[in-house]
């Protein structure tokens, strides 16, 4: 095949658009087939218009070392802010600073550190930490996994989320400043100049193979052909791709990751009016509560008067029935509540509003993966690249941070240098 080696991928994501590069660097030629009319994927850039700034529907944080994705904020000529700022929550009477420390924090250490064979966090509570006095400490680890790694504690794994528990979760975040969608537009526009091709508005039904030919069909019938292809699509539409018999077999393998729901409000003020209430709050990062959206940030440093929600894990479930305005009342409601203020004094004061329940995206399906007791192996079979179809995203990265989009670019980075090697 060499140097004519015609490569098909299927997302014009981060790890779509990182193996794209790659690729049309090495020389080969690269079609990327995207359902969306633009690029990004999970990554959804909002009009700064509307915010003030590049707002990100979608992912925003860098989250700790994050070597790809650092490396590629440098050659873009772009830069990261770190997140500082104080952490508060709501108790359902007022707000304190959050205590981070549990009495039973050495304990938690003690039985991960004894860990040898895996359980789902589920059956580890309940395992090591049932009696009541520990009811305050299994809230708080149910709280990290269902809202932090949007994940299911009765299905995922102890083991992947023990070093998060271990530094308690005090890893660096950092934002790129002009948002996610200046590192997709870098990519995007490289991948260009290198004479990438783009097919937007193509969902890909099907992959056929016939006499060692591969055919890749769009929903609309548009049919393309070439030597490979790479499907970076997120893990629930694989099920939605007829694909050749034995990629098929290794797309089963999709069920043993686990893939959550996250639901994002985005709420831009004509004044910080939190700040107003009361000058310990000038430096609030997140607020954490028990209210129907239980998270929320602020863009501490920056004076911008936005404020997102955030609802990740299957407990979104209790929110699906309600529309873009739904959510964005529930979002009012939940401020109102921990604030002690009216919703209509809160909605007053609204100039822009944005909410996404990525679960109802035909093309996303739902936020990012989780690993399970038996991830790592469903990973390797999906990561073997014995045949003409392969598979890449923040779903297949093995590193630390999967379900990020630094798991993104490293899996595409991954997947193109495999292909070059054989």
């Amino acid at each position: 095949m060499g140097q004519l080696e015609h490569i098909v991928i299927v997302g014009a994501g981060a790890a779509g658009l990182m193996a794209a590069r790659e690729l049309a660097r090495a020389g080969r030629t690269v079609t990327i087939l995207e359902a969306r009319e633009r690029c990004g994927g999970r990554i959804d850039p909002l009009p700064a218009s509307e915010f003030g700034y590049p707002a990100d529907g979608g992912a925003e944080f860098v989250h700790g070392e994050a070597p790809v994705t650092r490396k590629l904020v440098c050659e873009a000529g772009l830069s990261l802010q770190k997140i500082e700022g104080t952490q508060w929550s709501f108790d359902g009477t007022g707000l304190s600073h959050e205590d981070r420390h549990d009495p039973h924090e050495a304990e938690l250490h003690a039985a991960l550190g004894a860990l040898k064979d895996d359980l789902t966090v589920a059956d580890f509570l309940r395992r090591h930490f049932a009696e009541p006095e520990y009811v305050p400490l299994r809230h708080s680890i149910e709280r990290m996994v269902e809202g932090y790694d949007a994940a299911d504690p009765e299905r995922a794994s102890t083991l992947a989320l023990r070093e998060e528990w271990m530094d308690g979760g005090h890893h660096t975040q950092a934002r790129i400043v002009g948002g996610y969608g200046a590192l997709i537009d870098f990519l995007a526009s490289a991948c260009r100049g290198l004479g990438v091709t783009f097919r937007f508005g193509c969902a890909v039904s099907a992959i056929e193979e016939t006499g060692g030919a591969l055919a890749v069909r769009c929903a609309g019938g548009d049919a393309h052909g070439c030597d490979r292809v790479v499907l970076t699509v997120p893990l629930p539409l694989l099920r939605e791709i007829a694909l050749p018999e034995p990629a098929r077999a290794k797309a089963a393998a999709a069920g043993d990751i686990g893939f959550g729901s996250v639901i994002k409000i985005l709420l831009r003020f004509a004044r910080p009016w939190w700040r107003e209430r009361s000058e310990d709050l000038a430096d609030m990062t997140f607020l954490l509560s028990d209210q129907s959206i239980p998270v929320w940030w602020t863009r501490h440093p920056d004076q911008h008067p936005v404020l997102t929600g955030w609802f990740g894990g299957p407990r979104t479930a209790e929110l699906a029935k309600l529309d873009r305005q739904g959510l964005i009342d529930a979002g009012v409601d939940s401020l109102a509540a921990i604030f002690g203020v009216s919703r209509d004094d809160i909605a007053r004061d609204l100039v822009a509003a944005a909410a996404t329940n990525w679960l109802h995206d035909p093309f996303a399906r739902g936020a990012y993966s989780w690993a399970t007791p038996r991830t790592r192996e469903a990973q390797a079979i999906l990561a073997r690249a014995d045949g003409p179809v392969l598979f890449s995203g923040e779903a297949l990265y093995r590193g630390r941070d999967m379900g990020t989009v630094e798991a993104a670019l490293a899996s595409g980075l991954e997947t193109a240098e495999m292909i070059l090697r054989g």
